[in-house]
């Protein structure tokens, strides 16, 4: 029964190598909930639907997902709220390990970051380096849309109008608050640019009236990361099952599973696996 639902499964059953049915356990563990504090790109995209039932049909842990932005992902972090994270904010990540927060930090994946926009382009960003667009943005009589919750896109958004010299100001950046998604939405709606990971904007439920205008710049690249919290701060933490899903996260089938995803629906990989092949 198992193999058949594998099957079914396509390119995803690939990443059961290390959890093959000879191996399954006797028993469930008993600590069986593994809290995931994650990114809400990665949920949206539909990644975690696709990775993570074959791993709880195989070792007997059930994961918990919590879908936030990567600053509440870390926020529950340093509450002991998450047994393990997936975030994309490198310097925040960097610094949750050095409070002690966090113990381990592994490389996931890794996709882009695109600026969207109405295709009229009023602010004509289309086709301008990283730079230029977006001080055209700014210049022009056109909005953009801001998550402002935290997340590794609002963070990153933020970082990207620092380095251009630009203070958001209120009568063309509106804030959504909202998680990447809904964000798209609202950009559409209002037919504003807006900043996304590549993985959301293709994956994204409905049709929208927004292209990609810009893209390709290094500036952009968005690597996720898969950080365990620490057990010696938080010995309540389920660490033996935050370690075995990290294992699983970061094994040779289940890069190549990520590397696969999203191939068939949309031509492309919604994201690049960490590991090289």
């Amino acid at each position: 029964m198992l193999l058949g639902m594998l099957q079914r499964l396509g390119s995803v059953g690939l990443v059961l190598a290390s959890f093959l049915p000879g191996r399954l356990p006797a028993q469930a563990p008993a600590d069986a909930e593994v809290v995931l504090a994650t990114t809400t790109s990665v949920r949206d995209a539909g990644l975690l639907q696709a990775i993570l039932p074959p791993f709880e049909r195989a070792s007997g842990y059930r994961i918990k997902v919590i879908a936030v932005g990567s600053g509440q992902a870390m926020e529950l972090g340093r509450r002991g709220e998450a047994d393990i994270l997936i975030v994309h904010a490198p310097e925040e990540e960097r610094e949750f390990l050095r409070a002690g927060f966090g113990v381990e930090r592994d490389a996931f994946m890794r996709n882009a970051f695109v600026i969207v926009g109405p295709a009229a382009d009023p602010a004509r960003a289309r086709g301008s380096n990283l730079t230029a667009a977006l001080r055209s943005i700014a210049a022009g009589d056109a909005l953009f849309v801001s998550r402002a919750d935290r997340s590794g896109t609002h963070l990153k958004e933020a970082a990207l109008w620092r380095l251009v010299g630009v203070e958001p100001d209120r009568s063309w950046h509106r804030e959504s608050g909202q998680g990447m998604s809904a964000t798209l939405q609202i950009a559409n709606e209002l037919q504003a640019y807006t900043l996304t990971d590549i993985g959301t904007l293709l994956s994204h439920e409905y049709p929208l009236d927004l292209e990609v205008l810009v893209e390709g710049d290094s500036l952009l690249a968005n690597p996720y990361h898969v950080v365990l919290a620490s057990p010696q701060r938080f010995p309540w933490l389920n660490s033996a099952g935050a370690r075995a899903l990290r294992d699983y996260l970061v094994s040779v089938d289940t890069q190549r599973a990520i590397g696969a995803f999203g191939r068939e629906r949309f031509g492309r990989a919604l994201f690049e696996p960490a590991m090289e092949f």
